[in-house]
């Protein structure tokens, strides 16, 4: 996949608190926060985020570290090429005092960033509140962001932090226990929470979705893939449901995958869906 343009999203800053950050947007509607993985805002995250436009939604793209659309594979770039790109791009994190890859969102001051974000998108998009997508270390990100009402529709996908080191912070998502209060308050309020990973990632134990089932019981609808539904050709190990290891064909699981996202957004943001959030009993 060649690096992408980006030339149908428009670019902006936004800052609070002295963190400032590009975003990228598109679209028009409620407004969707959109956070990237490692390492950054590849053709395949936009792809992505495209999808979500499309549905009636205006798309954010906080660009918070790597280059906004280049292809992170090998084929892109050459094999060295994509080990040092991606190498970089994590030593970055582990010294940007913005994100704490151990704490995860409780200790990181672009949690703060991102609520505001969110509460300035929704402000100027309107809506009935707006939609974050997190993906692996921003999985956790789009729950900490739940605290606020006007976030009506979380997805973590793959959230790998705090990074599970250790047996607390393999069965944790980094979030202090009054902001997990807040959000199964408003779980008991109908509040919808989906989660995606594949069984067997290292980087996301089930530990961390028995977790978040213990605390937010059924309003946590977790789609959880068997790592041999992954595309085959990615290259790493399964891991990037939406993204890298999606397979977008018919029936596969993770476009099944895929499609409750979408369904999800919809249904909370533009209201088209069953009024439920939830999966059918043909979904996974």
């Amino acid at each position: 996949m060649a690096d992408d343009p980006l030339t149908d999203f428009t670019r902006e800053s936004f800052t609070h608190q002295n963190i400032t950050h590009p975003i990228l947007r598109s679209g028009a509607g409620p407004a969707v926060i959109v956070m990237t993985e490692v390492p950054g805002i590849t053709p395949k995250v936009a792809a992505f985020a495209r999808r979500v436009r499309d549905l009636g939604l205006t798309v954010v793209l906080p660009d918070m570290f790597g280059t906004a659309g280049r292809d992170p594979n090998p084929e892109g770039h050459g094999l060295l090429g994509a080990v040092t790109y991606g190498g970089g791009a994590m030593i970055r994190l582990c010294i940007n005092r913005e994100f704490s890859l151990l704490a995860g969102p409780r200790d990181s001051p672009i949690t703060t960033w991102l609520r505001a974000l969110g509460a300035a998108e929704h402000q100027r998009c309107g809506g009935p509140g707006i939609g974050a997508v997190g993906m692996c270390l921003t999985g956790g990100f789009a729950l900490a962001m739940a605290v606020d009402d006007r976030l009506i529709a979380p997805v973590l996908s793959q959230p790998a932090t705090p990074v599970p080191v250790t047996r607390s912070r393999r069965a944790g998502i980094g979030i202090d226990s009054a902001d997990l209060a807040r959000i199964r308050q408003r779980c008991a309020q109908g509040l919808i929470i989906l989660g995606l990973r594949f069984r067997g990632d290292r980087l996301v134990p089930g530990e961390r979705f028995e977790f978040l089932r213990e605390q937010f019981g059924a309003a946590f609808v977790a789609v959880e893939l068997d790592p041999a539904d992954a595309a085959p050709n990615a290259p790493t190990p399964p891991h990037s449901v939406l993204t890298e290891h999606l397979v977008d064909g018919p029936g596969q699981p993770t476009r099944q995958a895929l499609d409750l996202v979408l369904d999800h957004l919809r249904d909370r943001l533009l209201g088209t869906g069953d009024g439920t959030g939830r999966p059918s009993p043909d979904e996974p």
